[in-house]
């Protein structure tokens, strides 16, 4: 019934799917470990985040107190809190490619006409997205910054996190539970929303329309205003306009002027992706696709504020237990001798006989052949799966639990699922290190070459 639900709802399926293999929990114990313990820095590498900042270059460039300010946000910066936050794109769930977001902003308020320093993550192209690892940076217009190649260098204003601070900061992680709405919907309350603004929603199921005013209020704020319109983007090439006008005592009146295919390229600003939506947890809880102990904790105490973890959520160890295969008429084990799976209820010479069969086209035993299979297809779609979302290492723990830590591969998909693995590791150290393509700054300064931009032939008669 539940699989039923997730499969009549891609958008659901795919966040069941992120949720199982995108931040394994390994990560979210060893990362909350070593933020707690004061290691930033050890906390992103755990996540898989890459720091291209020095706090020493950013005193030297900006000043101590803007350094002070980045300092203390990195050490609350819950990097696995922010990894199960960042953007998705269908079908497997992966991260955003070439995408650049705002996670905070120093040094000038929005709408003075100077250029604040942003906080950003950086995710990398599509080519280069192995691991799914991303990068922590400074950017600043004025100064040029992030010189490495990207292909959208901007942050994106569809995706603010500055105004999102819960979906990253662990000392604000509780105001979740208020953003997405759940406390009023736990509570009981009506939605205070227009009628006419559900009607014209498409897709409205999805989308937080309850919350826009309020998150409108935020945004318009960050911009210096109390009140304005705002585009809000529902969907591709859709876009609505919101008429905010601010309320000391009650959120404000939302209305809808125009619905217009052109007003988010319009210079009103634009409610960010993640107050648009529903977030995904609160919908899986709803439909109940998912249990609290698979959320991350953070999220797990503000959305479900009774629940009581129920411990390690590592999967048990199944090392050493034999497997029961049908062989000839009778029930036999395959399991682990000496680090490799092997039959159990078969001597050494009706092994290598078998084999020898099956090499001159025989038909090999039941057991034989379930080594086989372990080898080449058993578990896969679930190692490929840890394989896209950057787990190598469950993915490694899941094919030694499988064949033995001592197995040598044999030829099939699984082993190039793995092999395939690392030469994408290999190309994302390329991106990292710059030496893929020409690069920035390689091109040699000069005239260009005759043959280009050549105005007339070569050979034309001279006048």
């Amino acid at each position: 019934m539940l699989t039923d639900t997730a499969r009549g709802d891609s958008r659901l399926s795919l966040w069941l799917h992120v949720r199982e293999y995108a931040v394994p929990p390994s990560v979210i114990e060893t990362a909350t470990a070593r933020r707690r313990a004061g290691d930033w820095a050890g906390a992103c590498a755990a996540a898989g985040i890459d720091v291209d900042l020095q706090l020493r270059s950013v005193a030297r460039e900006y000043g101590r107190e803007l350094a002070a300010r980045v300092r203390a946000d990195l050490r609350h910066l819950a990097p696995d809190l922010l990894r199960w936050h960042m953007p998705r794109i269908a079908p497997d769930g992966l991260l955003r490619p070439g995408l650049t977001l705002t996670l905070a902003r120093y040094g000038a308020e929005e709408g003075d006409g100077a250029c604040p320093v942003h906080l950003v993550a950086r995710t990398p192209p599509a080519w280069a997205d192995a691991g799914q690892r991303f990068s922590l940076a400074l950017w600043d217009e004025s100064r040029s910054a992030g010189a490495r190649r990207r292909p959208r260098p901007h942050p994106d204003r569809r995706f603010r996190l500055d105004l999102h601070r819960h979906l990253w900061d662990a000392r604000r992680a509780g105001e979740l539970r208020i953003r997405s709405g759940a406390a009023r919907r736990s509570a009981g309350g009506p939605p205070a929303v227009d009628p006419d603004l559900l009607d014209a929603v498409p897709g409205g199921r999805h989308c937080a329309v309850d919350r826009w005013a309020a998150e409108a209020g935020i945004l318009l704020r960050a911009h210096g205003r109390s009140g304005g319109t705002v585009a809000v983007r529902p969907g591709a090439r859709q876009r609505l306009v919101l008429d905010v006008a601010a309320d000391g005592t009650t959120p404000p009146a939302v209305r809808i002027p125009a619905a217009s295919a052109e007003a988010g390229a319009s210079g009103m600003p634009l409610l960010p992706d993640a107050a648009t939506w529903v977030p995904p947890d609160l919908e899986l809880l709803r439909a109940g696709l998912i249990e609290a102990d698979r959320l991350h904790p953070l999220v797990a105490s503000a959305l479900v504020p009774d629940h009581r973890p129920a411990g390690s959520s590592r999967p048990a160890d199944r090392g050493g237990r034999p497997r029961l295969v049908e062989c000839r008429g009778a029930r036999h084990r395959i399991g682990l001798v000496d680090g490799v799976l092997a039959a159990l209820d078969h001597g050494q010479d009706e092994i290598r006989r078998e084999e020898l069969l099956a090499a001159l086209t025989g038909t090999p035993l039941p057991c034989l052949r379930a080594i086989d299979e372990a080898h080449r297809l058993d578990c896969l779609p679930s190692i490929r799966a840890r394989l896209d979302h950057g787990d190598t290492a469950g993915a490694l723990a899941a094919v030694e639990d499988l064949l033995g830590p001592d197995a040598l591969l044999r030829g099939g998909a699984l082993r190039d699922e793995l092999e395939a693995a690392a030469l994408r590791r290999i190309t994302y150290g390329r991106f990292r290190a710059d030496l893929f393509g020409p690069g920035p700054g390689r091109t040699l300064p000069g005239r260009p070459r005759p043959r280009d931009h050549r105005s007339r032939p070569r050979h034309a008669a001279s006048r």
